[in-house]
């Protein structure tokens, strides 16, 4: 009986389209992997937008902070909106990257191989999930900006928030209000010119690792979750400055300031340095460290596990299955 319910199951998953159970895999991971980490992003975007407040407490003065004047879910704040970008937009990273990659192979099979391929494709899939789910990343961003501050007291004795959005509903009106289309996706131009290197370096770092594993610890979580940390951790480091002007451009407007507008990606970045100092563009760097390690590695261990699970036919088998499936289609010349 179970072996017939284990068969049937197995032949439900096998109907789904493999574009979908990438899309699935994709969203748990990003989910579950941002989940685990919302404590240390609230922190670093703190450091990279709040300056003066947090970054002269240090990373630990800051959690004492947030844990008196917030509680545990001061941690978590905004993370329900981080979570409500991260599902669709490492559903689409990754599946993007499956079928951008097919694409690649099928159209130029002569061309793109091994490592510059997954480079490429790692590269397209990051810009093609920024455009589709950047106003998300946006409100997540402002929501974490805003603190509870401990010199705010009411009456009864009881803090209240520094409250310009009450949801993410809420501060997606009032953004959309203040600058349309436009202003939900204020930061994208730093954000875009970042993830392209960072989101084919991490793919073009893991799978070059993976390469590299010996075939008998192919399925290990641990070699995952080490190519997984060194993909996160390489991919970061390079495109780190950008992050920051991304995160001061979304914030700008709630902060009441005398300094030039940031307009521009460049000229952010020169404007950073030269008012806050170059230190600023790495700023929460250390956090990222201790945050992007198991963020990436889970992510990419969940989805690897999930795909093993849905029985997503491998790379190399789905490619091939694809110009097998165009080869037939194709009319033959007489």
């Amino acid at each position: 009986m179970e072996n017939k319910r284990e068969d049937e199951g197995k032949a439900m998953l096998d109907l789904m389209p493999v574009f979908a159970k990438e899309l699935l895999a994709g969203g748990l991971a990003g989910g579950f992997a941002k989940t685990v980490v919302a404590p240390l992003e609230r922190v670093k975007i703190l450091f990279q937008t709040r300056r003066a407040e947090f970054q002269s407490s240090g990373l630990s003065g800051s959690v004492i902070r947030i844990a008196k004047t917030e509680g545990f879910l001061g941690f978590y704040r905004g993370n329900g909106a981080s979570v409500a970008r991260i599902v669709p937009y490492a559903a689409l990273h990754y599946m993007s990257y499956e079928e951008y990659r097919r694409w690649i192979m099928l159209t130029f099979p002569d061309v793109f191989k091994g490592p510059t391929l997954d480079l490429v494709a790692g590269s397209l899939s990051g810009g093609t999930a920024v455009l589709f789910t950047y106003p998300l990343d946006l409100i997540r961003t402002k929501l974490a900006y805003q603190v509870v501050s401990p010199t705010k007291l009411n009456a009864s004795g009881m803090v209240y928030n520094e409250q310009v959005y009450r949801g993410i509903r809420d501060c997606l009106a009032k953004t959309y209000k203040e600058g349309g289309i436009r202003g939900l996706y204020r930061g994208v131009a730093p954000t875009l010119v970042g993830i392209f290197p960072y989101a084919g370096l991490k793919f073009y770092v893991y799978e070059e690792m993976k390469r590299h594993v010996p075939e008998e610890y192919n399925k290990s979580i641990m070699a995952k979750l080490t190519c997984g940390s060194v993909a996160g951790l390489l991919g970061q480091t390079f495109t780190y400055p950008l992050e920051v002007v991304r995160r001061q451009m979304q914030v700008q407007k709630l902060v009441a300031s005398d300094n030039a507008e940031l307009n521009g990606t460049l000229r952010s970045m020169i404007l950073i340095a030269q008012k806050q100092g170059w230190k600023q563009l790495f700023s929460g760097l250390s956090i990222n460290y201790i945050k992007v390690v198991p963020s990436v590695a889970i992510g990419f261990t969940v989805y690897d596990t999930m795909k093993s699970w849905l029985r997503v036919p491998s790379r190399d088998e789905a490619a091939v299955e694809v110009i097998t499936n165009k080869r037939i289609s194709q009319p033959s010349s007489q």
